[in-house]
């Protein structure tokens, strides 16, 4: 077991308070620690050999949110490890009975290098935060900035997967026809998805129609572009764990709504 050398506050040492084992950078069998700038000792040699049988862990920006919540619950019934970064303390007891691990840090104010702290030992991000609408100038800062911090810290972190929880109809351009008071959070979105496009990671947006609280179906109608509707927050949720195990779907960006295949099939007809 290596001596614990590391720098307080840094990436391994947030890795340290998870267990006796040093894990700073994810693949399925090696976690390595590249973070010498935070580390006194690069972790004794730099990298260690783990169980096959170590769960993943996830982190998910914006774990308070409902769509949050949902996923919290599937990938915690999957037997993964969920990291949920949220800003309101308020929210700690009911992320920590749901079964994450609550990290509170408030993505408008965080630096990249806070961020890729709370990354450390993770297998991936998701970016589920969202201002909620209204403020355009707050709606710019978590949506579009806070999710470009998010980018920097995974890949300052070596978290390569990266999901996006964007909007329907963002793909293109935001249109000069749009609702003015919606355009700050569609323009938000869509540079958020050409920022992660370009970061190297290996993301997959997930575009959801209107959401909704009703009970998941787990039948979605999903592709590059697809007829505006709705679609329950947990069939949003049912998704991103589908394609965080799916690595075919790396490099894709799609519209989802709900529709009449199932989550599986669906992903399949859009590859």
């Amino acid at each position: 077991m290596p001596a614990k050398t590391n720098v307080e506050g840094s990436p391994c040492a947030t890795a340290i308070a998870r267990n006796d084992t040093v894990i700073t950078m994810t693949s399925r069998s090696r976690r390595m620690c590249t973070h010498p700038e935070y580390c006194a000792a690069q972790c004794q040699t730099g990298e260690m050999t783990i169980s096959e049988e170590q769960a993943p862990r996830i982190a998910i920006v914006g774990g308070s949110g409902k769509v949050a919540k949902h996923l919290i619950r599937q990938l915690h019934a999957r037997g993964d490890e969920v990291l949920a970064i949220f800003r309101n303390p308020d929210r700690y007891d009911e992320l920590a009975e749901l079964g994450a691990i609550p990290v509170v840090l408030d993505i408008e104010k965080a630096s990249v290098s806070e961020l890729a702290s709370a990354f450390a030992g993770c297998d991936a991000v998701v970016f589920s935060a969202g201002a909620g609408g209204g403020n355009p100038a707050r709606t710019r800062a978590v949506d579009y900035d806070g999710a470009v911090t998010a980018i920097n810290a995974a890949a300052l972190a070596h978290v390569e997967r990266f999901i996006m929880v964007s909007a329907i109809g963002v793909g293109a351009p935001v249109s000069d026809d749009v609702d003015e008071k919606m355009r700050p959070y569609y323009e938000a979105k869509h540079d958020a998805d050409l920022a992660v496009e370009a970061s190297g990671l290996d993301y997959t947006i997930v575009r959801p129609g209107g959401l909704t609280d009703d009970a998941g179906v787990g039948l979605v109608t999903l592709g590059d572009t697809v007829d505006r509707g709705s679609i329950s927050r947990e069939d949003v949720a049912a998704v991103i764990v589908a394609a965080l195990y799916d690595p075919r779907t790396i490099g894709h960006a799609w519209e989802l709504v709900t529709g009449e295949k199932s989550i599986t099939d669906a992903i399949d007809a859009a590859l």
